[in-house]
């Protein structure tokens, strides 16, 4: 699958209502390893930054997490391996939307303002969010890693 197709994927599951973080994560789950139920899971207190705090952008969250699984092993060393790989990836998505934070993201909305309810899905709720485009970019930018590193 080519890495567009993953951003597709993303998107798709981002706009049936899935936070950023589950539908990046859910887009890999054959990739790392586990049952699509088992990713979104995991990954469902990553949205909106955390919880809704607008802190690290959940699709964000999901290519660490990906990557983790993928990536990873479970000794205490495997962090110097890690940070330096997700961080890469963190700047890549960084250099295309200028921030990796969610609140900046969503133009300068206040970390930690939000409650924690989520916002309804309307169409006018996708027009004011770049969240479509930072999800389809996140997966676009974890597979074309994974696949330059034969993991896919």
């Amino acid at each position: 699958m080519q890495k567009e197709e993953y951003g597709r994927i993303a998107g798709e599951y981002f706009q049936q209502g899935y936070n950023c973080c589950q539908a990046v994560a859910a887009a890999f789950s054959d990739a790392a390893g586990l049952p699509r139920d088992v990713m979104l899971r995991l990954s469902c207190p990553f949205g909106g930054g955390f919880a809704r705090m607008r802190y690290v952008c959940g699709a964000v969250s999901a290519m660490g997490l990906v990557a983790g699984l993928v990536y990873g092993d479970d000794t205490p060393d495997c962090k110097k391996a890690m940070y330096p790989r997700v961080r890469e990836l963190s700047d890549a998505f960084e250099a295309r939307f200028g921030s990796i934070i969610c609140a900046d993201l969503l133009k300068g909305m206040a970390s930690h303002s939000d409650p924690p309810t989520p916002e309804a899905r309307t169409e006018e709720y996708y027009k004011r969010r770049s969240c479509l485009d930072c999800v389809q970019t996140a997966a676009e930018i974890l597979a074309e890693d994974l696949q330059k590193n034969e993991r896919l």
